[in-house]
């Protein structure tokens, strides 16, 4: 009975639980390095509560989504436990996002509470003001500025201004009773780049389930040091925050990797043991000249995901930090982590994602929905407490993705994404079902053909993708970044594709660009295209 009772009492642990053992435990340990300041978790915890009183005071409720318009800074960590300190809903919004989207998301949300800054003044005010009569259910706008600053905005916006607090207090309004675990935690909006953005709902469960057991693999744990250079608005980037608060780590707050070597310094100074990053970041760090001047030595873990890394690109990361334990796995918003590949798997199968983490199960299906055996290719579908909710009041666009599962009344998740997977059940990421390219009568995935080129020396990003073709109905076309000093021909990557690849699978056309163009997550965006 003692043990049903502490698994019973484990399960129902809300997400800032986490956060408030932290705390009990490790009250005095930096939580938070952030432009060049030091932050315990008995200062950040101050904070949470601070705001936490002022969200409620300007009439903020329990189930109210709380928008966060913040960069990488304290203020976003704060405004995430504040929020659900009280019962709402926090919003991760990007600093990168444009008026018209910040609108769109505003709306769409219905968001009591804006959190933000006067440096992003420019697009939440042009956003407000755009659309006063659907954002009017926004009770306060939570910033901080001078009072010369306010008198430039409209008086229907200045008057729902409220001071960012500063007079600390330390007095918690948790209601504990408010809250249960099947209660919404998070609303995180999708990139959108087809269509509108959709705001993917996530409990307490959804978020507790996934931050144990991404922690759990990764081995996480109070003496790490986590760099952070990745959105917090992004899945991936808030997880580092849920799981160094979890653990009791050190969380080093960077805005984002446009300045390496500022980064680099920091990771150095710092001592940082993990780095999460994705493909983008990890080409330009390799191809840093002086990379070696820096004293990385405390680094053990690597992670990537947001999309798989080649061959090449995990030789030459393991060359360059062969101290560290590099993780390579797939996720998806909508449930956090799905896969995973344990390191001693890196040398057997570098390209694999893994398989399922733990407490959840995937299989492939078919294009009729039949589950299929290992050695198949199909799409994965995910069964487990990390699959979201649904969309945000988009229920034709939910019942595409939640669909019953083996269970009575249980909703598993379509994934979208084309797996394949060996005779032992590993996983390999073929596509995007949408991106699968048809030439000459046969599929193609991208992925392959991009691997094929990120082998051949000299190429620093590569995109591939399908262009129409009166003859092959879809030509294969590719955009190459080479590094420094290389100078390679469309005939020399199309020489080296014919190599390796079908002949249908070699690409007919090169076109060698400065750069790709990239998400505000840094993953290699092909929209646009062409």
């Amino acid at each position: 009975m003692l043990v049903f009772v502490k698994f019973y009492c484990d399960i129902l642990m809300l997400l800032h639980h986490f956060f408030s053992d932290t705390v009990a435990h490790y009250p005095d340990k930096t939580a938070i390095i952030c432009d060049g300041q030091r932050y315990s978790y008995a200062e950040i915890a101050v904070r949470v509560n601070t705001l936490a009183c002022t969200l409620h005071a300007c009439g903020v409720k329990r189930g109210d989504r709380v928008a966060l318009f913040l960069d990488n800074r304290v203020e976003m960590a704060v405004g995430v436990y504040a929020a659900l300190t009280i019962g709402a809903v926090f919003m991760p919004v990007n600093a990168l996002t444009k008026q018209d989207k910040l609108s769109y998301l505003l709306n769409d949300s219905r968001a009591a509470a804006l959190i933000t800054d006067m440096a992003l003044q420019s697009i939440w005010a042009g956003a407000l003001a755009a659309n006063t009569g659907s954002t009017e259910g926004i009770n306060a706008i939570i910033v901080g500025y001078a009072a010369s600053e306010i008198s430039s905005l409209p008086s229907s916006l200045a008057a729902r201004c409220v001071p960012y607090p500063n007079e600390l207090v330390a007095t918690p309004i948790i209601d504990e009773a408010a809250t249960i675990d099947c209660d919404l935690a998070s609303i995180i909006y999708t990139s959108g780049s087809t269509g509108e953005p959709k705001g993917v709902m996530l409990t307490h469960l959804n978020m507790v389930s996934a931050a144990r057991s991404v922690s759990g693999y990764l081995e996480l744990n109070a003496s790490d040091i986590i760099l952070c250079v990745l959105p917090l608005a992004f899945d991936y980037g808030l997880y580092q925050l849920l799981m160094s608060f979890k653990v009791g780590a050190t969380l080093v707050l960077e805005r984002s990797f446009v300045f390496p070597i500022k980064v680099l310094e920091i990771m150095s100074r710092e001592k940082v043991t993990v780095f999460p990053g994705v493909p983008t970041i990890f080409s330009l760090l390799m191809n840093l000249k002086g990379l070696k001047k820096f004293d990385l030595s405390a680094l053990r873990k690597i992670t990537n995901t947001a999309a798989a890394l080649s061959e090449e690109h995990i030789r030459r990361l393991r060359a360059l930090f062969p101290q560290a334990v590099l993780y390579s796995m797939y996720g998806l918003t909508e449930c956090k982590r799905v896969t995973y590949l344990p390191p001693d798997q890196l040398d057997i199968r570098p390209t694999s994602v893994g398989r399922g983490m733990p407490n959840e199960e995937v299989w492939l299906i078919d294009e009729a929905g039949n589950r299929l055996p290992h050695g198949s290719t199909g799409e994965l579908v995910i069964r487990g407490s990390n699959v979201m909710r649904g969309y945000w009041e988009k229920p034709a666009e939910t019942a595409k993705r939640l669909k019953p599962g083996p269970n009575v009344g249980e909703m598993v998740l379509y994934s979208g994404d084309l797996f394949r997977s060996d005779d032992e059940g590993w996983l390999y990421f073929v596509a995007r079902r949408d991106d699968i390219i048809k030439s000459r009568g046969e599929k193609v995935s991208p992925r392959e053909v991009e691997n094929t080129i990120y082998s051949l020396d000299g190429v620093q990003d590569v995109a591939v993708i399908g262009v129409p073709d009166e003859l092959l109905g879809q030509a294969i076309k590719a955009f190459i970044v080479q590094r420094e000093g290389f100078n390679l021909s469309e005939r020399d990557v199309i020489r080296h594709c014919l190599a390796r690849l079908e002949n249908f699978m070699a690409p007919k056309v090169v076109e060698f660009v400065d750069a790709l163009p990239t998400t505000d997550t840094g993953k290699i965006k092909k929209t646009g295209l062409s």
